[in-house]
């Protein structure tokens, strides 16, 4: 009998002893298409907001007219979501280890649609945290999602199914900032369609939120008819419900007793069963939890600041621009980011390896940072013009490296999973621990540092 490696030396994406013609199994684009479009309500939701959220701290007078508290109270609020999300996030991820990953889905798409209808109808700074509150503590989507599409692959084809996952980003990248830009204050950019209406007159950000909040609803039911569930052994709710719904824990593997031939075993039976939180933190899945944490830090502070720093006025630090203009250059943005990711992402992991292309990703974190006040100091010399569009372009060319990093970083949760019957708690593991918190801190953080930026400036 084959003594089984020790898996806390073996390095993430280590290559096995392989003939090298390997025949690749193909995608279950049956189910598969289910979980891209599900997944695209969680970026068309978030990109509807990004235009014209600082505009809408504006209008709800929470600044007092201080032009400068902006960007702060935009922190605030896209960090309560990422808090909710931290204190529950866990739950769902080992609820859908449990019960299956359907019924989580289901639970975040509802919550998706009610929190968005809730933000559009809120007039209060403390409504909109509120609704931000219940999206995040009920959205487990984006994790489950990820262990879902790891339960319908092997090894032959998680690459290639990686390759098509940033699809509905690109797309909810797109969509989002256009519907968000150019459909708030519909009565004001509008007036001949919708001037009358009493209803976008009152709530001017309705109707964006409104859109998500209906494609929210009929993703809910597309899966609800036609998705099929990953997980093969469930457990009943019921009994995790008796048992304390928030507080349920993976049963510990039953060790053979001294009477029992350690060879009769069985290694698949092992495999097949979920460990618990401590079993779970091995030295590869902390160093995963250090990686993507410091990674999501960048990436959430850089797409909080930059619609700030968009509608900041030139002289505050910004560029002046208003939400049509946001939403078009986030749209464009999300184009460039979706289709390199489809075009070379494969390639470049089969040619470089995942290793290499996270490198590169967060290396690009450097001249990201650089480029703020590059760019508006040729705004306030040279006002809007080309060298401006210019430098804002490599910005987000820049983006494209640092985004690439996510799907390595699948990858490497994949391999520091100590079983297959674990990847969705071992998922949300280092989500629930720094990468949580990271995604709390960066968003206030880096408004709170750009304010304090310009206060810094002459």
């Amino acid at each position: 009998m084959i003594a089984l490696q020790d898996d806390e030396e073996t390095p993430f994406l280590q290559q096995s002893e392989q003939p090298t013609a390997i025949d690749k199994t193909p995608l279950p684009w049956d189910q598969f298409w289910i979980i891209l479009f599900l997944q695209l309500s969680d970026p068309l939701s978030s990109q509807t907001l990004a235009p014209f959220i600082p505009q809408l701290i504006r209008d709800i007078g929470v600044t007092h007219g201080d032009e400068s508290q902006v960007g702060h109270y935009v922190g605030i609020l896209q960090s309560s979501y990422y808090a909710a999300h931290a204190l529950t996030v866990f739950h769902w991820s080992q609820l859908s280890d449990q019960i299956g990953r359907k019924p989580v889905l289901l639970a975040a798409l509802l919550a998706i649609s009610i929190s968005m209808f809730s933000f559009g109808l809120s007039t209060t700074f403390l409504g909109l945290v509120v609704s931000r509150v219940i999206c995040g503590a009920f959205n487990g989507s984006s994790g489950v999602i990820k262990s879902m599409v790891i339960d319908i692959t092997d090894e032959t084809n998680m690459p290639s199914a990686y390759g098509y996952v940033p699809i509905p980003w690109m797309i909810g990248t797109i969509a989002g900032p256009l519907i968000g830009g150019s459909l708030s204050r519909p009565a004001d950019g509008f007036p001949d369609i919708f001037g009358r209406s009493e209803l976008l007159t009152t709530y001017p950000y309705l109707l964006p939120c409104s859109i998500s909040g209906v494609f929210a609803s009929i993703a809910f039911l597309v899966t609800y008819f036609h998705l099929k569930e990953s997980v093969p052994t469930r457990a009943p709710l019921w009994e995790l419900i008796k048992g304390g719904f928030f507080r349920l824990s993976y049963p510990k593997f039953r060790q053979p007793s001294s009477n029992v031939d350690p060879g009769e075993t069985n290694p698949e039976e092992v495999q097949s069963k979920p460990l618990s939180l401590r079993a779970l933190m091995t030295p590869k899945v902390s160093t995963v939890t250090a990686i993507y944490a410091t990674t999501d830090l960048f990436h959430i502070a850089f797409s909080t600041v930059l619609p700030v720093f968009y509608a900041t006025p030139i002289e505050l630090g910004g560029l002046s621009l208003d939400p049509p203009r946001i939403g078009v250059i986030l749209a464009a943005s999300g184009v460039a980011h979706g289709i390199f990711q489809i075009v070379f992402y494969a390639r470049l992991h089969d040619y470089f390896g995942a290793k290499a292309i996270h490198v590169a990703g967060v290396s690009s974190g450097i001249p990201i940072v650089v480029l703020f006040p590059v760019i508006n100091a040729l705004a306030r010399a040279y006002g809007i013009g080309l060298a401006v569009w210019l430098f804002v372009a490599v910005q987000l060319a820049l983006m494209t490296s640092l985004i690439m990093c996510y799907p390595c970083l699948a990858l490497f949760v994949k391999a520091a999973a100590p079983n297959r019957a674990s990847v969705g708690a071992n998922q949300w593991n280092h989500i629930s621990c720094l990468f949580a918190g990271a995604r709390i801190i960066g968003p206030a953080s880096a408004s709170f540092d750009f304010l304090l930026f310009d206060a810094a400036r002459p």
